[in-house]
């Protein structure tokens, strides 16, 4: 399966966190994201564990949000 990819970069949060939450209802496998502020990877990782999602980081950047087994 295909990830959802989401572009953000550009994006200030909350913006790229709402859009991976948004993702995330809908997301049957990883949900891959490119944020560029800063403050992205905290957000991301708090999005991704309240939904019982964990956040990888791919490369600067560049993150997948995995399901929890």
């Amino acid at each position: 399966m295909a990830p959802v990819r989401i572009d953000a970069r550009g994006m200030r949060c909350p913006w790229p966190a709402l859009r991976l939450a948004k993702a995330l209802r809908t997301a049957e496998g990883p949900v891959e994201v490119l944020a560029d502020d800063p403050v992205a990877p905290r957000e991301l990782a708090a999005v991704a564990a309240a939904n019982l999602w964990s956040l990888e980081t791919i490369a600067d950047g560049h993150f997948r949000a995995v399901r929890t087994p």
